[in-house]
């Protein structure tokens, strides 16, 4: 294979997950809309959306298609694969219980940070994460204490791959300026999210790294810029995530 050159792809299978992915946008939609919206004939929809429902991944009804349940057992299948899942659960849970905000873990997968877990407080409010999410890591607290802590190599490849997208007035979208953020990271042992994905909303995390120093994700605590000031955001909350990301490491030994 070429140095350059992208491996085959089977068209076939991207038909097919152009149509999930749609269909989790949607929610449900019928041959018609399917086939405008992924570019492919409808007589090439319906052998595929035919070959999902038979294999129970989707389900149809009224002439209308829907993900099936087929994939919560494979959420749980890939959960009970995280040896610590249950730490980062409970850890999490009293993280938000304290905080009275919004608490979350994400690990990185394919250059992006990806929810795992997420806990609400009595104070938390909505945001636009859930579970399985993906996000561009260099926006968000959790994603920047990631990357923080992955070999300079695999940082490179993830600032090309995002492009360092603009959300906010205070989205980071140059290189230097990023690489300078994760060495001040790296020295205080946390990140801050200052209303740099969502205005109004800021956040704090810590990574969660394993004795061998393989970062196995990161946790946050997430608020209105209202609530997250001064004494508080500068040194209560900082301390609540490392002394959480600390517990799980500790477990994860264990796990």
């Amino acid at each position: 294979m070429e140095a350059n050159k992208s491996p085959r792809t089977v068209q076939a299978v991207q038909t097919a997950l152009d149509i999930i992915e749609y269909l989790q946008d949607v929610e449900s939609a019928g041959v018609t809309e399917l086939a405008d919206e992924i570019g492919r004939s409808k007589g090439t929809i319906h052998s595929h959306l035919v070959t999902l429902v038979q294999n129970h991944y989707l389900t149809k009804e009224d002439d209308k298609y829907q993900l099936s349940l087929r994939y919560l057992d494979l959420g749980e299948t890939i959960k009970n694969r995280i040896g610590f899942y249950g730490v980062i659960r409970d850890e999490l849970d009293d993280l938000a219980a304290e905080s009275g905000e919004l608490a979350q873990f994400a690990t990185e997968e394919h250059g992006q940070a990806v929810y795992l877990y997420k806990a609400r407080g009595e104070n938390a409010v909505e945001s636009a994460s859930s579970v399985g999410k993906r996000e561009y890591p260099h926006c968000i607290s959790l994603g920047k204490a990631i990357l923080a802590y992955l070999p300079q190599e695999r940082i490179e490849e993830i600032i090309e791959q995002s492009e360092l997208v603009q959300y906010t007035s205070q989205t980071i979208t140059t290189r230097e300026e990023l690489l300078n953020e994760l060495e001040q990271i790296r020295d205080q042992g946390y990140a801050f999210d200052n209303e740099e994905k969502i205005a109004g909303l800021k956040c704090v995390a810590a990574p969660v790294i394993d004795p061998d120093g393989r970062v196995l994700g990161a946790l946050s605590i997430s608020g209105p810029s209202s609530r997250m000031t001064g004494e508080r955001f500068a040194d209560e909350l900082p301390e609540m995530v490392t002394r959480s990301a600390n517990v799980i490491e500790i477990n994860a030994k264990f796990s």
